[in-house]
């Protein structure tokens, strides 16, 4: 029982940081996005 346990402890945190990482990629985007259209507007 404490195996099972662990694992689904250790599914949900790496669960977490998908979510992070996705989340962080798509702020990292909106930024990039933002700065290129300030470098093309004169």
């Amino acid at each position: 029982m404490a195996k099972s346990r662990r694992l689904t402890n250790c599914s949900r945190v790496i669960r977490h940081a998908w979510h992070f990482y996705y989340a962080l990629v798509s702020v990292v985007k909106v930024l990039c996005g933002s700065l290129g259209i300030a470098c093309l507007t004169p």
